[in-house]
């Protein structure tokens, strides 16, 4: 178990946005740009509680700075093995039964589409918005509605670490 030392002021000042970060922060920096049997193994030594914030990061880090983003890393999770499971898993630990299907709605609309052209997930690149306009329009609802509900994720989130702190930081004076 990975426990972040903190001061607690530090702690309690963190925005719900920041808290989360900081707690995997020093995870990130085991993982940025290894392979994925490294990511597994440094994932696989983490609590329920860590590992859960840890996918939901990965996911929310990677997804939620603009629609090309959301639509390249949401069809990058759903390759690889074992991302999309992690982030459903995270979701349930959290209770954040809106955002799962916030995600498999979109899944739903990038299979179809992906099973109407033949693609495959390793194949959404960023250009796929600019040369589909219906793709663009629907990942933009998708998007649109992910900006609103990642505000209560990461409420949920901020509220669950600030209730079991101990899972996640060692607090100092």
């Amino acid at each position: 178990m990975h426990l972040v030392k903190m001061q607690r002021g530090t702690f309690e000042a963190f925005s719900d946005e920041r808290l989360g970060w900081a707690c995997m922060e020093p995870v990130f920096m085991l993982i940025r740009g290894k392979r994925p049997e490294i990511k597994a193994e440094v994932i696989g030594q983490l609590s329920r509680a860590q590992k859960a914030l840890c996918m939901f990061r990965v996911f929310y880090d990677h997804g939620h700075k603009s629609e090309a983003e959301y639509y390249t890393w949401l069809s990058h999770m759903l390759d690889m093995p074992g991302y999309w499971d992690g982030v459903q898993e995270a979701l349930s630990f959290f209770g954040d039964s809106e955002m799962m299907q916030l995600l498999q709605d979109t899944k739903d609309m990038l299979e179809l589409r992906n099973n109407r052209l033949g693609r495959r997930w390793s194949e959404a690149a960023f250009k796929d918005l600019e040369q589909d306009t219906g793709l663009a329009g629907e990942i933009t609802v998708y998007y649109d509605r992910i900006q609103s509900v990642s505000v209560k994720s990461l409420a949920a989130i901020a509220a669950y670490i600030r209730a079991y702190p101990e899972q996640f930081v060692e607090l100092t004076a």
